[in-house]
């Protein structure tokens, strides 16, 4: 079985386009590329990976389909189109020839939930996605996972997927409410979860793998082992760790698990989320 990063960047930084990298992250302020991730690959046993969209464009999109066209090793993107326009359907069914392409994300995060699904147009794109062979993942806080816990729920053939465990607020060190909602949306079996992007939401300097254990544990109780995907978040991953480091952190936690368990976790989830041949 395929051991599958699902969830890394690239970018040609540009300080007015990545203008989200900010003072003290210097160390990702400039371009990363498929010759940089390919040795970290190699060097930890890696077989591929899954692209995800870092800027809100069709042609982050299209940069990321090209640079999958060029390098087998990545074997899938995650673009980005506007759901919410109104000839969603026109451009998923041209998006639908691009056999790399398995699914889109919005940075919901920087949104103000409310008033962006206030007036149905994300529900609709939802719908016409839903039935689509693209799947979507959802970046949001902590604080917006009640948010999206109905639209998970109101499209429940659609494969969705939670990134970055849902940005629990490491740094407070709050975690019961943030697990109830995690718990929630486990509930739903069409919602997968992404172990990626942990480090980065507490002391970039002083983390700790213990005080990563109880979010990772949170995150196994709602989702079981059949839909926890292992993600490095690579280059981000770099304001606080090294890719080999977050890779051992999590192989060491879930050292207890089966064989199979692992595999799933580590590759198997990925390719059956989507759908890697």
């Amino acid at each position: 079985m395929k051991r599958i990063d699902a969830h890394q960047h690239f970018w040609q930084y540009d300080p007015i386009k990545d203008d989200w990298i900010t003072t003290g992250m210097e160390v990702i302020r400039r371009d990363f590329m498929p010759q940089d991730l390919w040795p970290l690959l190699a060097q930890n046993k890696i077989d591929g990976c899954i692209a995800v969209q870092a800027s809100q464009s069709e042609a982050e999109t299209a940069f990321l389909l090209k640079l999958a066209s060029e390098h087998d090793f990545i074997l899938g993107v995650v673009g980005w189109t506007d759901l919410r326009a109104p000839d969603l359907e026109e451009k998923l069914k041209v998006y639908s020839n691009e056999k790399k392409l398995k699914g889109f994300r919005h940075i919901l995060q920087t949104e103000d939930l409310r008033s962006f699904l206030a007036d149905g147009r994300f529900a609709r794109g939802l719908a016409i996605l839903e039935d689509s062979p693209f799947t979507y993942d959802f970046l949001v806080y902590h604080h917006q996972l009640k948010e999206i816990l109905p639209i998970a729920r109101r499209f429940p053939t659609a494969r969705f997927v939670l990134d970055h465990l849902g940005k629990p607020d490491l740094k407070s060190g709050e975690i019961k409410q943030w697990k109830a909602d995690l718990i929630a949306l486990g509930g739903l079996p069409n919602v997968y979860c992404k172990l990626s992007g942990l480090v980065t939401e507490g002391d970039w300097a002083h983390w700790q793998p213990s005080g990563l254990a109880p979010y990772l544990d949170g995150c196994m109780e709602a989702f079981g082992t059949a839909r926890l995907l292992f993600g490095s978040d690579w280059p981000v991953c770099l304001l606080a760790t090294s890719y080999s480091q977050w890779l051992s952190v999590l192989e060491s936690h879930f050292d207890r698990l089966t064989s199979k368990e692992k595999a799933q976790i580590f590759g198997g989830n990925a390719a059956r989320f989507y759908r890697i041949e």
